[in-house]
């Protein structure tokens, strides 16, 4: 492990006794950056008295999968999967604003369930002070259900995170932000499995073509790509955009367009604030 700066040790010293305080813990564990860093944490704090619990939907990656599997492995994190059925909600289907508090309450009422079956003392998740600023309904839900936030515990943010995973080795350190694949659609879209499917292949067609940092929003028969500004560049290329176009109109789209603002979080909530903006009168 290479050194770590003592200000950021505190804090990681900080957020392992926490972790000892709490007991036997069940880790939200995606294979991001965030919870694969706290599974490792909680496992070197707690050892086999923390466990990483993946919920599978259609709304989670395939790729996050493969990640997770793959950092249990390596680090020898005790590390199951568990269904979850939020697509069976209507009201998380409904895709409303609300749509993540939906989805994190299924999660976290499964997680519960799991944890009393297994005399857990406590579930955990990887929410940090950076995500503290956006619109994040799932924290209520969080909330609600006593769940744990050791980050904010211990006052972490995303880039301190990173630092904390390439100081243990974790090939998870410099991985994109990602989110869960509802993310895509515009609220009132419906969420459906045929939907999520085809955001999943246009991203992983993305990728595939070179880009790191990639959203395909599903606005119907029109695929918005948004990509890391400094890879705008390179995507307009006009040989690229025709790659894009190929790559993505086979997945059911009949237009694909590249947002020229480029990548950011969050892009679907803009539609939230200027319906909160008052109009000129």
């Amino acid at each position: 492990m290479s050194a770590i700066p003592p200000d950021l040790q505190r804090k990681s010293d900080q957020l392992e006794e926490g972790l000892r305080k709490a007991g036997r813990v069940l880790v939200a564990y995606s294979g991001g950056v965030d919870s694969s860093y706290l599974a490792f944490a909680a496992h070197r704090a707690l050892g086999d008295g923390a466990l990483a619990v993946t919920a599978l939907s259609p709304s989670y990656p395939e790729a996050h999968r493969e990640m997770a599997e793959r950092v249990a492995a390596d680090f020898a994190i005790p590390y199951r999967t568990v269904d979850t059925s939020e697509m069976a909600n209507p009201d998380y289907r409904a895709n409303r604003p609300d749509r993540c508090y939906h989805c994190k309450s299924e999660l976290f009422s499964v997680l519960g369930s799991l944890r009393e079956e297994l005399g857990f003392d406590a579930v955990a998740y990887g929410v940090n002070t950076d995500d503290t600023g956006d619109f994040r309904p799932g924290h209520r839900a969080a909330d609600e259900r006593g769940v744990l936030s050791p980050f904010l515990d211990a006052t972490l943010s995303k880039a301190e995170i990173r630092a904390l995973s390439r100081a243990a080795g974790l090939p998870t350190a410099e991985l994109p932000a990602s989110a869960c694949l509802s993310s895509r659609l515009p609220y009132g879209t419906e969420v459906t499995p045929e939907r999520l499917r085809q955001v999943e292949l246009g991203e992983e067609a993305l990728r595939g073509l070179g880009f790191r940092q990639v959203r395909l929003r599903h606005h119907g028969d029109v695929a918005r790509i948004e990509i890391e500004p400094s890879e705008m560049p390179r995507a307009l290329d006009p040989v690229m955009t025709r790659r894009i176009s190929e790559a993505v109109k086979p997945l059911g789209f009949r237009w694909v367009s590249l947002d020229l603002d480029g990548y950011r979080t969050g892009s679907l909530n803009e539609a939230l604030t200027i319906l909160s903006e008052p109009t000129e009168r």
